[in-house]
């Protein structure tokens, strides 16, 4: 039986062969280094010949895990590389505990000569931490987004699946590799090539740097009432300091009574309940991966005090926020 044959895309132009370097920090999220490198070996195919090549690296070489468990063996150390070579770090869980000090002198001694860097998932962190994203738009994880916002205030966080600003890269996390390795491949080959990269991996719906990494209010809640989004949104917008129910129903047009009865009818909370469990896993996120103190955790999230932060958080998570900062190492 013949096979299928293989369309060939060739550019119009024979551009030089270009190098990326994927850095796996242990725990890296498998799916997003998958993806990107999937990417690159699809679009040598469809070319028919080798467009793009990779390398793996790790701190000291060697074998690194991913989240999953699931080991790989790494080509080369934390290796000088060229000026044309693009750096995409891939981090996951533990990117704060893999952020090395050797990391960070290599990635700002690479990023010095001009370099492409990138961070796929939560490897913006990395990539902050070096000082590598100040002044820059950049993304990350979206549960990891509380966190970085309060340690890294120099940074224009967004929410978008992936960001290119200048010669930064950063992704979201999960399948956002896809899109953000299928805008590198249109930008140096053309969009005909994407599409067919897009294409061999079933993938039917090309995300850009305008789309955001969460599913919309509506979709999130299972709810499509436009107020009921608006107040929602509007909530999410001001943990720090809380907007009371009577001022969130006047901003949408309702009374108070109103509102509680929207909340009661499709989320079977009140809003003041709502906007408490919110603010209480923003809350929990800080703790979990952050060194901010509990005080300054409650501040961050709205409490006035700790003792009422506390006696919130046992309320709703049946530990006070202080054992809960105590088990982190633990459950890493």
């Amino acid at each position: 039986m013949r096979q299928p044959s293989t369309p060939r895309h060739s550019p119009a132009s024979e551009p030089q062969l270009k190098r990326f370097a994927f850095v796996l920090l242990d725990s890296f999220s498998m799916l997003s280094f998958a993806s990107a490198v999937e990417c690159l070996r699809i679009a040598n195919r469809m070319v028919g010949r080798e467009v793009y090549k990779w390398t793996l690296l790790s701190e000291g070489g060697g074998t690194v895990s991913c989240s999953a468990g699931t080991s790989f063996q790494v080509d080369e150390d934390l290796i000088e590389l060229q000026r044309d070579d693009t750096i995409l770090v891939c981090a996951g869980i533990a990117v704060q505990d893999a952020t090395t000090k050797r990391l960070l002198s290599w990635l700002r001694r690479e990023a010095r000569k001009g370099l492409v860097v990138g961070g796929l998932c939560t490897a913006s962190y990395a990539l902050a931490r070096a000082g590598l994203l100040d002044g820059k738009r950049a993304t990350i994880h979206w549960e990891n987004s509380d966190s970085f916002s309060e340690e890294f205030d120099e940074v224009d966080l967004t929410k978008s699946v992936f960001v290119i600003d200048g010669n930064r890269l950063s992704t979201a996390g999960g399948t956002s590799s896809i899109d953000l390795m299928l805008k590198l491949i249109a930008n140096d080959h053309g969009e005909d090539l994407a599409n067919a990269v897009a294409d061999q991996l079933i993938y039917s719906s090309i995300r850009t740097d305008q789309d955001t990494q969460r599913l919309s209010i509506p979709t999130r809640i299972g709810v499509r009432h436009p107020k009921l989004s608006m107040v929602i949104q509007m909530m999410e917008a001001n943990i720090e300091e809380p907007i009371s129910p009577s001022i969130l129903a006047q901003n949408v047009g309702m009374s108070t009574r109103q509102l509680e009865r929207l909340f009661r009818r499709y989320l079977n909370r009140s809003p003041k309940r709502y906007y408490m469990e919110l603010r209480l896993q923003k809350a929990r996120n800080l703790l979990m991966q952050t060194d901010m103190s509990v005080i300054n955790v409650a501040l961050a999230c709205g409490f006035a005090s700790p003792s009422h932060f506390s006696k919130c958080y046992r309320a709703h998570y049946n530990t006070t926020p202080y054992r809960e900062r105590g088990t982190k190492g633990a459950s890493e």
